[in-house]
């Protein structure tokens, strides 16, 4: 079976043959490309198959579709929803196809038209943020709880990150991309952006090895308010790329830190993150509370460094202007929960 590796591709006779079902005709409503190529594309078929779905595939500039091949996000994510896509204890898009070929890089996903389907794409100026976050821990419990003691062999790191974290190329493209961040953007940002930039630019190694302390489980590791959506006052996650084993309390922080304004998450930051505790007793999983708030305080650092290193790229990744504003809120996070006075110490400790 063949991989779409443009829209042109997706043809009548191609859908017929994934979804199992006569498709007459087809129209590509809307289509763009970005860290992938995006289609929201109409069906006409007699058979019990949506109206439209939404399809990615490989970026359609060959320099992006190059770059994703070497990372392998694209495969991950399609593999991701080709194995458990469809079984997850939390509200994703359904997944009608995916397939991908490892020997080069390509990849499509058949998915649930999530406007279609009436559900709400969110902003953090939304006026129903703080509910938002709050289905969001409770989802993420769930998750992470389900997910807990589950065979993940299938869960394969991305081929162009799976070196160590004391790999010393690595960590040198990890810190290239903080050290433009830094010439990019510290003469209009706090003290803390700065602090926190040399400390990584210099420590990215050891750093990288404390976000992989405790006990870990799958989680969706981009929890910006750009993947989610909401439906029926559930809040549900899409783009699972960069889909992962980690401590649980990295889905939170990252969302946290990013997506909440300033002043909602100075006031709701740890009710919520006591919230998710709580979701998760209920569940069985007994975390600790003063290794939750650390690790929470840990994982703010690394929900700037995402946000640091996408505006450090421009729109290559991501519109720069929801880049910037996440890159500001992240470092406002990290300077109220003196997150460099804890890598100091426990760098120091280490």
């Amino acid at each position: 079976m063949t991989i779409p590796a443009q829209v042109e591709d997706l043809t009548a006779e191609w859908f017929s043959e994934v979804l199992g079902g006569t498709v007459r005709r087809i129209l590509a409503l809307a289509a763009h490309s970005g860290t992938t190529g995006r289609a929201r594309v109409a069906l006409s078929s007699s058979a019990d198959l949506p109206d439209t779905v939404f399809v990615k595939l490989q970026p359609f500039a060959a320099e992006q579709r190059k770059f994703l091949r070497q990372i392998g996000l694209g495969v991950a994510e399609a593999r991701f929803y080709a194995t458990v896509g469809n079984d997850l204890p939390v509200r994703a898009p359904r997944v009608w196809h995916a397939d991908h070929d490892d020997s080069d890089g390509s990849f499509v996903m058949v998915l649930e038209d999530l406007q279609a389907s009436g559900c709400r794409f969110i902003s953090p100026a939304d006026g129903d943020i703080l509910e938002v976050a709050s289905s969001l821990v409770d989802e993420l419990a769930a998750l992470h709880a389900s997910c807990r003691n589950k065979d993940l062999t299938w869960l394969r790191t991305p081929s162009g990150m799976r070196r160590k974290p004391e790999d010393a190329e690595m960590a040198a493209r990890r810190a290239q991309f903080i050290v433009s961040a830094l010439d990019q953007f510290a003469d209009e940002m706090p003290p803390a952006f700065t602090r926190i930039g040399e400390l990584y630019a210099a420590r990215s190694p050891d750093i990288v090895a404390l976000f992989n302390e405790g006990e870990r489980t799958l989680i969706h590791g981009d929890t910006h308010s750009g993947n989610l959506f909401v439906d029926g006052g559930r809040t549900g996650f899409f783009d699972w790329a960069v889909v992962g084993r980690a401590p649980g309390v990295r889905d939170v922080a990252y969302f946290l830190c990013n997506s909440l304004p300033v002043e909602t998450r100075r006031a709701e930051e740890f009710n919520l993150l006591d919230r998710y505790l709580a979701a998760l007793a209920t569940q069985g999983v007994a975390l600790d509370e003063q290794v939750a708030h650390e690790q929470y305080r840990l994982f703010s650092v690394y929900s700037w460094i995402a946000a640091a290193s996408t505006a450090a790229m421009g729109s290559q990744w991501q519109p720069i202007d929801v880049s910037r504003a996440a890159m500001a809120t992240t470092t406002q996070a990290i300077g109220d929960l003196d997150a460099v006075g804890l890598l100091e110490a426990r760098l120091n400790a280490g």
